[in-house]
C-alpha cells in the first residue's frame, strides 16, 4: 500500500461509537470500516482537549514534552513532513484553530487548510476595543452585549467551524487534483461534534421525532455552561440528541470521503480514524474542561486497509498513531516520535505499553495524569490528587486518594519517571503565537479559552 489517510473527529467520545458498543446508530460507516480493520477498544488521548491532544496526533510526543501544548517547535516533527520528505503529495484540511499554522502544524503540507482568518475589519475593531477600552466600562458592555445575543437570543455570533460537508468538500477536490503517479497523505479533521450542536435536521430526526432549531440549541448549550444544576432531564437528552445527530452527520461525511479515496487510490490504502478527545455532559457535574477523566480521553481508534480485522484491549497512546502510519507504508519513524507502531502489536503480538501519560496546562499550573488497565491518578498543581480504581469504580465517582497511600506512592513514582522526559525534551525557545483577534474569539466562543 502506498497512500494514506487519516480522519480525526473533534470531541467524539468512545462509548457513542457503534462498534464501541452504543445502543443508537450513530456510526454506520465508520463501524464498516472498522470492522475491516484493527479496533483498538482502549486508546486514550494524552489530554482532554484539542490542544493537548495534537502534539500526541501529528507529532508523536506528550503535551508537555517541547512546550508542543503552545507551539510545535523546531526539535518536533509534524508527520506530514516525514511524508514530504519521502516524496508523497500532502493535504491536510481543518478548521480547528489550535491545529493551525500559528501553532507550528502547517509544516510539511503541500495544500493546508485551516480557515484561520485573515486580520480583517472586524478583527481590527475587536483588537482596537481590546487594547483601548478593556478597563473601561464600555468593553465589558460590548462583551456582556456579545454573550447576551448567544445565551438569551440564540443567536450564533460568529462562524466557529467550517461544516463537515463543505470540509468533505475541499478534501475531495485537492484529492482529484492530485498526481496519480505519486503517493498521498491526506488528513481531515471534522468539528462538528464540538458544540454548539447545530445539525441538518435530516440527521436530527434519526433520533428525534421533533427538530431542534439552531436557535434553541446554541442557547441550551449556554445553560450547560453556564447554568448547569438548572439544567433539566428533558434538556439533557436534547443535548445528547444533538450531539449524536452531529455524530451521524460526521459519519455520513466520512463515508462520502471514503468513496471519494477508493475512486481515486482503489484499495491501495491505509486508513486511522480517531478522535483528539471526548467530552461530557455534567456527568460529573459541570460542562467542559481539559481533565483527565475517561470520558475526555477515552476514543475510538481503528487502522484499516492492512491485513488484519483483529479486536485488541491493550492501552494504546495517540502518540503512537503517527509512528504507525509511517511505519504502515514502510518508512523509518523519526527519533523524536514517542509512540510506537501498532504494526508490532496486530502483527508481531508484541506490546510493552502498560499506561498513558499525560497532562494539561491550567491556570494553576501543570497538571498530570497517568492511567493504568485498573488504576488512574491525577496530580494538580497544587499538590492534590485524584486516585482511581478503574476495575471497581469505571466512572470514576470515588476518590480513593487518601484511602490507599501506597498505590498513589506508585502511580506518583511513575509521572515523575514521565516528567523526566518532559525535561529532557525542554525548549525554552517555544512561545506562545500571538493570535489575532478573530482567532481569539472563536477559541473562546468554542469554549477553549478565555
Amino acid at each position: 500500500m502506498d497512500n494514506v489517510l487519516l480522519v480525526t473527529i473533534d470531541s467524539l467520545r468512545a462509548d457513542h461509537v457503534g462498534y464501541h458498543g452504543y445502543e443508537r446508530d450513530t456510526t454506520p460507516n465508520i463501524d464498516r470500516l472498522a470492522s475491516e480493520g484493527s479496533r483498538f477498544m482502549n486508546a486514550f488521548a494524552h489530554g482532554g482537549s484539542t490542544m493537548f491532544s495534537f502534539p500526541g496526533i501529528l507529532t508523536g510526543v506528550t503535551p508537555l514534552m517541547y512546550g508542543g501544548h503552545d507551539r510545535v517547535s523546531d526539535s518536533q516533527t509534524v508527520v506530514s513532513e516525514v511524508f514530504d520528505d519521502a516524496g508523497y503529495q500532502t493535504g491536510g484540511f481543518h478548521s480547528n484553530l489550535y491545529v493551525s499554522g500559528q501553532f507550528g502544524y502547517d509544516r510539511g503540507w503541500d495544500a493546508f487548510y485551516d480557515s484561520a482568518p485573515d486580520q480583517g475589519m472586524l478583527a481590527s475593531a475587536r483588537k482596537w476595543a481590546k487594547t483601548n477600552l478593556q478597563e473601561t466600562p464600555v468593553y465589558s458592555l460590548l462583551q456582556w452585549g456579545y454573550d447576551k445575543l448567544e445565551s438569551e437570543g440564540g443567536i450564533n455570533v460568529g462562524s466557529y467551524h467550517v461544516p463537515a460537508d463543505e470540509m468533505t468538500d475541499r478534501a475531495i477536490e485537492w484529492l482529484e487534483a492530485t498526481d496519480d503517479d505519486r503517493p498521498t497523505f491526506l488528513w481531515v479533521h471534522y468539528m462538528d461534534v464540538h458544540h454548539p450542536f447545530l445539525p441538518p435536521e435530516e440527521y436530527q430526526r434519526h433520533f428525534r421525532d421533533d427538530v431542534v432549531s439552531d436557535t434553541d440549541s446554541i442557547k441550551l448549550r449556554r445553560k450547560f455552561i453556564e447554568e448547569p444544576d438548572a439544567v433539566t432531564d428533558e434538556e439533557y437528552q436534547r443535548f445528547i440528541d444533538l450531539y449524536d445527530a452531529e455524530i451521524r452527520f460526521n459519519d455520513a461525511e466520512v463515508g462520502r470521503l471514503i468513496d471519494a479515496a477508493e475512486r481515486e487510490w482503489g484499495d491501495d490504502y491505509v486508513m486511522a480514524m480517531t478522535a483528539d478527545h471526548g467530552d461530557h455532559f455534567l456527568d460529573h457535574g459541570y460542562f467542559g474542561g481539559a481533565n483527565a477523566l475517561d470520558l475526555k480521553i477515552h476514543v475510538p481508534l481503528f487502522v484499516s486497509g492492512w491485513d488484519d480485522d483483529g479486536e485488541y484491549d491493550e492501552l494504546v497512546g495517540l502518540t503512537d498513531l503517527p509512528s504507525t502510519l509511517v511505519d504502515a507504508v514502510g518508512l523509518d519513524v523519526p527519533r523524536n516520535f514517542y509512540g510506537e507502531s501498532l504494526r508490532k502489536l496486530v502483527f508481531d503480538g508484541e506490546w510493552d505499553r502498560d499506561a498513558v501519560f499525560g497532562g494539561w496546562t491550567s491556570d494553576d499550573g501543570d497538571n498530570h495524569f497517568v492511567r493504568e488497565e485498573e488504576w488512574k491518578l491525577i496530580r494538580r498543581p497544587d499538590g492534590s490528587a485524584e486516585l482511581y480504581d478503574l476495575v471497581d469504580d469505571p466512572e470514576e465517582r470515588t476518590n480513593l486518594v487518601d484511602d490507599d497511600p501506597s498505590e498513589v506512592r506508585r502511580l506518583q513514582k511513575r509521572i515523575d519517571e514521565h516528567l523526566e522526559l518532559v525535561r529532557a525534551t525542554a525548549d525554552d525557545d517555544v512561545e506562545r503565537p500571538d493570535m489575532n483577534e478573530d482567532v481569539k474569539e472563536r477559541l473562546r466562543r468554542l469554549g477553549y479559552s478565555e
